[in-house]
């Protein structure tokens, strides 16, 4: 089945300076993969069988890239609703552990609010056979830190689990919306000047390999 996805602004490659936004634009999906990126307009009355998501005045984006991913699904601790101790990571939670099943349940608590901030990517490296385990099953993509990256082990860390409360937009998506491309992207509120540039910690909607798995209620 056809889903059409259309946003008052698309932006397939936000890290390109020269890249231009596609005002009133729709993103087709084809099962796990993008068929079309344009105009809607124009892909409506190509696929006027498609189902169609408006997300109205937002933008669509590539989802972002999380470089903390070793120090949040490693060494924090992401409590459970039911302990009554608040949503933020608490640092250093999991720090000595050897309780497998803790960290495994920890870090799938971690990832399902990472995809509530647009992260479709999150960077290791993951030494814990469970943290391995969540990642691979989140759908969230895996990824080695870069040389550098202040997420790996020995680089300091800590860090949000929204990457736009840290990085530039450009710095922080990951990828491009594109035909033939997996269907990564997210949608985000922009900010109220009628400009393309996402509001931090405003996140509507995040899709991965073609399936809706978070919506802003």
């Amino acid at each position: 089945m056809l889903t059409l996805h259309r946003a008052a602004f698309v932006l397939p490659d936000p890290a390109d300076p020269t890249a231009p936004s596609i005002a009133d634009g729709a993103v087709v999906v084809r099962g796990e993969l993008i068929e079309a990126v344009g105009p809607y307009r124009e892909l409506t009355a190509a696929h006027p069988g498609a189902r169609v998501r408006d997300w109205g005045t937002a933008l669509l984006a590539p989802g972002l890239r999380n470089p903390y991913g070793h120090w949040l699904l490693e060494r924090a601790y992401h409590p459970d609703p039911r302990e009554e101790v608040g949503v933020e990571p608490v640092a250093d939670g999991l720090a000595g552990s050897t309780d497998e099943a803790r960290c495994g349940a920890s870090a799938r608590r971690g990832l399902q609010r990472m995809l509530g901030y647009g992260v479709t990517v999150v960077a290791g490296p993951f030494e814990r056979a469970s943290v391995r385990a969540a990642v691979a099953r989140s759908g969230i993509v895996g990824l080695p830190a870069p040389s550098g990256s202040p997420g790996g082990p020995g680089g300091g860390g800590a860090g949000p689990l929204d990457p736009l409360a840290v990085l530039p937009f450009a710095e922080a998506v990951h990828g491009r919306v594109v035909a033939g491309g997996r269907a990564d992207f997210a949608v985000f509120a922009v900010a109220g000047d009628g400009g393309a540039e996402p509001v931090a910690g405003g996140c509507l909607a995040t899709v991965l390999g073609g399936r809706l798995v978070y919506r802003r209620r």
